[in-house]
């Protein structure tokens, strides 16, 4: 259905603002939310004593807030008020890192005790059912990416690219060829853990530059090709949002010099239902069930890379992988050539299970639609944003961007000084969450990169352009008030000073005290 045109009218917007004190700061001594009764006499002579041994007693109590039960209350839901996302405040994607509507179904699924109260070292036996989940959630992501195995081991994006990498290290130590094969190769577009990683795993890393299309050309593969080729590992489409279309002929190339191609798909989100990673001949793949698959981002906590693999390689995966076996399912630790364990116990099983309630409600068609309303919607905001002066796009002229787009103030920094960490600032004073610079290093300058995904739809597309093409109208006519902000959010500009000074950081309660820090004087 196409939505009717109507005019855009940005709304006054004020974020809570507490002043909420540490926690730690509330309360007074002898406060309780809950009188905890002696142990029975009858229990106690039942139990007998309990004796902790001297070396593992506290020397004095621990030093927590005394408060009543409203209190406590008021205090988390009061921060719960002044955290933006995506239920509260407009959100068009952190670009890379998805941001779309987790059904709230899914959810209430996830906190059943049935899910909740699993332990990971139960019987196999008494977990039938989330073992059948992961088992079929693995099946379902080789009919979308083409590999033959799946691990949710890895805890994130990161993370599952890393496991890529050791399964590259591993292949070629079997085969007797890891002291000669120890570059990897990737794209300065690509995400930057498909060069961190594999350097974290030993690797030497080349880095190819695109050229005016937007990717590197097959020249400048074949230029860097060797008997010291490892592998490849890229990001397509790229940060960028373009699509390298030469992507089959880059992984046939580097398996002609014997290495063996990793396909980071955590840009998968317009790809899904119609091009697979296995297709293209990739060797090994990486989704992030966090951005693509509708789960949510979960500030690192829920986080999933579920990394899969051709048959050839799936010998190496994490152990354990979920199998089937006369209609049971089980942990299969029986994998001598496996990597071994890259996370303690299975990664996230909530999280998988939400990613695969959220492919049985889609299906394959609606797997498709989903592809195809993201592309659609990015389309759109290219378009509207490029219409907006001061902003440039570079790279691939005319192409379509499929994922996301990197967009650049440089014309309107050079006009008014405002750059785009301003602009990120001034945006929060509009209700708008998670724009996104890039990442570093700034290859386009002044950057600011956009991931509207599906579940946006074109009143929040026109919305969130209209506040940038204010938020632009502001830098020319108040730059002041733009590097100011943000002016009605939470909190106030950051002190660039106090960032740059680690005597004025404070990640712990026990440090907060040791320096004197004061909370209400940093306001």
């Amino acid at each position: 259905m196409i939505e009717a045109e109507s005019k855009i009218t940005l709304r006054r917007f004020h974020a809570a603002r507490w002043n909420e004190p540490i926690i730690l700061e509330l309360g007074s001594p002898g406060q309780r939310g809950i009188h905890v009764p002696p142990v029975e006499p009858e229990l106690a002579a039942e139990v007998g004593p309990v004796a902790v041994p001297e070396s593992m007693r506290r020397r004095q109590p621990p030093a927590l807030p005394e408060l009543a039960q409203h209190q406590v209350l008021r205090h988390y839901l009061r921060l719960t008020q002044e955290t933006h996302s995506l239920d509260l405040a407009l959100a068009i994607g952190e670009g890379t890192c998805t941001l779309k509507y987790n059904p709230r179904v899914n959810e209430e699924i996830a906190r059943l005790p049935q899910v909740a109260d699993l332990h990971p070292l139960q019987d196999e036996a008494t977990v039938q059912g989330m073992l059948e989940v992961l088992y079929r959630l693995a099946r379902y992501l080789c009919e979308i990416s083409g590999m033959d195995e799946f691990s949710f081991q890895p805890g994130g994006g990161a993370h599952g690219v890393y496991t890529n990498a050791s399964i590259i290290r591993a292949y070629h130590a079997s085969r007797g060829q890891l002291g000669q094969r120890d570059e990897i190769i990737t794209t300065v577009f690509s995400h930057p853990c498909d060069g961190g990683c594999p350097a974290t795993a030993g690797f030497k890393v080349i880095t190819l530059m695109p050229e005016e299309t937007g990717y590197p050309s097959v020249e400048a593969l074949k230029a860097v090709l060797s008997e010291r080729t490892a592998g490849l590992m890229i990001t397509n489409p790229e940060d960028t949002g373009l699509y390298n279309p030469h992507v089959g002929e880059f992984t046939r190339l580097v398996h002609e010099a014997g290495g063996l191609c990793a396909y980071d798909q955590a840009n998968g989100n317009p790809l899904l239902g119609i091009a697979r990673a296995r297709d293209a001949g990739f060797d090994l793949c990486q989704f992030n069930l966090h951005k693509t698959f509708g789960t949510p981002h979960s500030s690192i906590g829920q986080s999933c890379g579920a990394v899969g693999a051709t048959s050839a390689l799936a010998p190496f995966l994490p152990v354990p992988v979920v199998v089937e076996r006369n209609g049971r399912y089980a942990f299969d630790y029986d994998r001598p050539q496996s990597i071994g364990k890259v996370r303690q116990f299975y990664g996230n099983p909530q999280t998988a299970l939400k990613a695969y309630l959220w492919i049985r409600a889609l299906g394959a068609e609606g797997l498709r639609l989903v592809a195809q309303t993201a592309a659609l919607n990015n389309s759109y905001l290219v378009k509207k944003i490029s219409e907006i002066p001061g902003v440039a796009l570079y790279y691939g002229e005319g192409k379509v961007r499929l994922d996301q787009a990197r967009y650049s103030w440089e014309p309107l920094t050079r006009e008014t000084g405002v750059g785009t960490q301003d602009i990120e600032r001034r945006m929060v004073d509009y209700g708008v969450e998670n724009y996104f610079p890039s990442h570093v290093p700034w290859l386009v300058p002044e950057p600011f990169t956009l991931e509207p995904a599906e579940s946006n739809s074109k009143h929040d597309l026109d919305t969130f352009v209209e506040v940038l093409r204010r938020v632009a109208e502001e830098a020319r006519t108040d730059p002041e008030l733009v590097k100011t902000a943000p002016h009605q959010s939470t909190i106030g500009p950051i002190d660039e000073a106090a960032v740059n000074d680690p005597h004025r950081w404070a990640f712990t309660w026990r440090a907060y005290k040791a320096k004197g820090l004061d909370y209400a004087s940093s306001e």
